[in-house]
């Protein structure tokens, strides 16, 4: 029987995540895993977390979607426009910016300005192109014969899901979890709203109606890492908190 296990919203949290793979035993031959977006932004390696989900992708069968702060940070680097650039940096972009950095934390000067942020982002672009190209390709979701799995979420106002604005895939909160997804008829995986925010709680969330399933457990903001396995039919929880290792 192969095991679906589902963990989103890593946010640069490249020792945890390892640490969660190997806690549930991952094995790629057996094992389907599914990363539902944010691999960047707020934690500490956000470069080695996308080599690494790149890797997982080509080489052992994963689905990679996108998330927001995925898109967030390709729009900034890829593009001119100095408003993409700010609101990136101050959601968590600047972490990203100095997992790129080859000296580190420690290469980032206290006056480190604008000027300096061009020339990482021109180094970024130039040298890891291949990871802004992976990160910007991302499909959306991913479809099984009882799931959904998407970043954000489903619009429950449009008839056909797939047609919904790809801005709701991943974005949407309160919309979609505050309201019933019938149109689907099979039960939503999501990340991006934290499970603090859907029922005070670093657990994984299961809304009464059995029609979304929340995981984002808020690692990037010193909470856990949560990973949903899915097998026969059943639901398993597992979980790494922040800064837990191997």
């Amino acid at each position: 029987m192969i095991r679906i296990l589902a963990i989103s919203d890593i946010h640069g949290s490249y020792v945890e995540f390892n640490a969660l793979l190997s806690k549930v035993n991952y094995r790629p031959a057996e094992d389907k895993l599914i990363l539902m977006g944010d691999y960047v932004d707020r934690g500490l390696d956000s470069k080695g977390i996308v080599e690494q989900v790149m890797t997982l992708q080509q080489e052992c069968g994963a689905i990679v979607l996108k998330g927001n702060h995925d898109k967030m940070a390709c729009d900034a680097l890829t593009g001119e426009d100095d408003k993409l650039d700010t609101h990136w940096l101050t959601n968590g972009g600047f972490h990203t910016l100095m997992s790129y950095c080859e000296a580190g934390y420690e290469g980032l000067q206290e006056d480190f300005g604008w000027k300096d942020y061009m020339q990482l982002k021109e180094k970024i672009r130039r040298d890891y192109r291949h990871h802004i190209d992976f990160l910007s390709t991302l499909p959306l979701y991913h479809e099984t014969e009882e799931h959904i799995f998407v970043h954000a979420g489903i619009n429950p106002l449009i008839e056909d899901w797939k047609q919904q604005d790809p801005y709701d895939f991943i974005w949407i909160r309160e919309p979609f979890y505050k309201n019933p997804v019938v149109s689907t008829n099979k039960t939503v995986v999501f990340g991006h709203t934290s499970t603090m925010d859907l029922h005070d709680s670093e657990e994984i969330w299961f809304s009464p109606l059995g029609d979304k399933i929340g995981i984002d457990g808020g690692c990037a903001y010193g909470q856990r890492l949560n990973c949903l396995e899915i097998s026969a039919g059943k639901y398993i929880t597992h979980f790494v908190r922040n800064g837990e290792t191997l």
